[in-house]
């Protein structure tokens, strides 16, 4: 299955929340056991990462079971640190067997605050 294609823009300084369903042929993949983790970089040659979120505790990433859903969050504070500009991203799924599926892929920019 190749990673599907979703663009992203985030303010910064602004809570962030966006929330991805994943389904195979209409029917939700139950991600209970799986991990996912998410990296924003400059370029996909870039050794640097801006932005990394995982499933881990705090990590900004919650898994939503049987329902196949994946919530992406920061903070105003979170959002905040990051700087703006044009980067690019992807987010992978990792089951319990191992397996990783890149979900999606795509730009990723973040739009600078103006009021602080």
């Amino acid at each position: 299955m190749a990673a599907g294609s979703l663009d992203i823009t985030i303010e910064q300084g602004a809570t962030w929340n966006l929330v991805l369903t994943w389904k195979i042929s209409g029917t939700p993949v139950n991600l209970t056991s799986y991990i996912a983790r998410l990296q924003v970089r400059v370029d996909v040659d870039d050794t640097e990462t801006v932005l990394s979120m995982t499933t881990d505790a705090g990590g900004g990433i919650v898994l939503g079971g049987a329902l196949g859903t994946i919530t992406l969050s920061r903070s105003a504070t979170q959002t905040a640190a990051v700087a703006s500009g044009e980067y690019v991203y992807d987010l992978e799924l990792q089951s319990s067997g191992g397996e990783v599926t890149r979900l999606v892929q795509g730009s990723f920019t973040v739009s600078a605050e103006v009021t602080r």
